[in-house]
């Protein structure tokens, strides 16, 4: 039998404001154990929560993006489950109302764009951590995160493998970081993933009974995961079983999913309006202000890379991926307006290259945009050779290394002759005299008589024979336009 795998992600992001979703106490990451919560995050008698406007507002721009439905009123309710991490027993969520209802975020899957749709995006509130480790034998609780706000964002069951859970996953992380509302840090639990798993008969329209795993903070042991859960259910159904609808942890060292416990359904958590907590009202007129606030759209400035620079879906695709990306290209775009695609090489090839060996991003990249335009500008008027430009890219690489500031945090025009200067200095220009390159080919067809022969015998590969000669007896320094016009024409004479 055929089977067909069935994802839903239900995504955590942590949104990016300074203080809690309920209190006024700190969100920064890595402080002691138990300093940054107040006691409105640990739920002590007579304190009340009061929301905080800046996670609305980042709930808001995720809805604007997605295309949902702002609801007002939105309702906040509580959600009642009992672990040693939830100081309140119950915590703080949304139900019936979401801030953010329906939507979708379209994905690019190989040459395929599929559209996910998505269910809700709702604010609730994250609880503590349990901490096993160094405890002898016992178990400790750190409630710094209580209280920090998250933005759930639930998809429908629309995916169909593990690769496109990534490809949605990404794009979702990309998105929520190119409009502002959260880091995306996976280290640091900023951006993690909950998915909900089943298989189905190839060809039903029947959901099957779905598992969910849970905490998964990296596109890879995402991918890991769902691979796993998917053989080990179409193993049991094979065998004449039945799928238990569960949670299960993901096991990176084991490469395996494991039960944690039974899948409660809505009512085991007994949701209710918070007492304490008013419907939430959100006018058109924040709307309004929110949506004048959101930057152009990955999807949007995608369609105008291809519309106004002539760039391929995969170009416009790989450049949009991220905002510094996007931001970086269109700076070096500014300087050198008349090679878009060049700009788009250059940025997703070399300086993509560098950056990842050094595992660095685009915000901390050393080179600034005006420098690599300059760079390029010389490949484009005959200064250098695309070759000898790898190498001048090279020694621009490593001396503004050796300046540990990124390039957004430098004066205008530090070091703007850097290119130059290397070009320069080691004598790297161009060879595009004619009357030198007729005499370098005239010396290398005198010298090559055997491949001048071939050429003339209808071989073309000897004539890429003679072009390297050229290039080889002038050390990379000729012009290769050059070269083949003149070669070519002293080859028929």
């Amino acid at each position: 039998m055929q089977w067909e795998i069935v994802v839903g992600l239900e995504v955590h992001t942590q949104l990016s404001t300074q203080s809690k979703i309920f209190s006024g106490a700190s969100t920064a990451f890595g402080a002691a154990p138990n300093t940054e919560a107040c006691a409105v995050d640990l739920a002590l008698p007579g304190v009340l929560p009061v929301l905080n406007r800046g996670a609305v507002e980042r709930a808001i721009k995720l809805g604007l993006a997605v295309g949902g439905k702002i609801n007002s009123p939105s309702i906040f309710a509580r959600k009642n489950y009992f672990y040693p991490d939830l100081p309140k027993g119950y915590q703080i969520s949304q139900y019936e109302l979401p801030v953010v209802e329906g939507g979708s975020v379209t994905i690019q899957s190989g040459e395929v764009e599929r559209v996910i749709r998505l269910t809700r995006a709702h604010l609730e509130e994250d609880a503590g951590k349990s901490l096993h480790e160094d405890f002898h034998g016992m178990t400790g609780i750190d409630l710094n995160r209580a209280g920090t706000p998250l933005l759930e964002i639930v998809s429908e069951p629309d995916m169909r493998s593990s690769a496109e859970a990534v490809v949605y996953a990404k794009t979702l992380h990309s998105l929520v970081r190119w409009i502002g509302i959260c880091d995306g840090n996976m280290q640091e639990g900023s951006f993690r993933c909950d998915a909900n798993v089943s298989v189905r008969p190839q060809g039903s329209d029947k959901l099957g009974t779905r598992c969910e795993i849970k905490n998964l903070n990296s596109f890879r042991f995402l991918e890991k995961a769902i691979d796993y859960e998917a053989r080990r259910q179409i193993e049991i159904l094979e065998d004449g079983g039945t799928i238990q609808q569960q949670t299960r942890l993901y096991d990176s060292e084991k490469d395996e999913t494991r039960a944690m416990r039974s899948k409660e359904d809505a009512q085991d958590y007994r949701y209710f309006p918070d007492p304490d907590l008013l419907p939430l009202e959100i006018g058109e007129d924040w709307i309004a202000e929110v949506r004048r606030g959101l930057p152009e759209l990955p999807q949007q400035m995608r369609a105008r890379l291809e519309r106004d620079y002539g760039l391929s879906t995969y170009d416009a695709a790989a450049l949009t991926g991220d905002r510094e990306i996007a931001e970086y290209y269109e700076a070096v775009i500014d300087k050198l307006p008349s090679d878009p695609k060049l700009c788009a090489n250059w940025v997703m090839g070399d300086i993509s290259g560098y950056l990842n060996d050094e595992g660095k991003f685009f915000d901390s990249c050393p080179l600034s945009p005006e420098q690599l335009a300059q760079l390029l500008t010389r490949i484009k008027d005959g200064t250098i050779s695309g070759k000898i430009a790898k190498e001048v890219f090279k020694q621009m690489w490593v001396k503004v290394s050796a300046q540990p500031v990124a390039w957004k945090r430098r004066e205008s025009g530090w070091d703007m002759g850097l290119a130059d200067q290397i070009i320069e200095s080691q004598g790297l220009k161009q060879i595009s005299d004619s009357g030198a390159l007729e005499k370098l080919v005239g010396e290398v067809i005198a010298a090559n008589a055997k491949s001048v022969e071939e050429f003339r015998a209808g071989k073309e590969k000897a004539f890429n024979a003679l072009v390297g000669q050229v290039m080889k007896v002038a050390k990379g320094k000729a012009n290769p336009a050059q070269v083949n016009e003149i070669l070519k024409k002293k080859l028929v004479e």
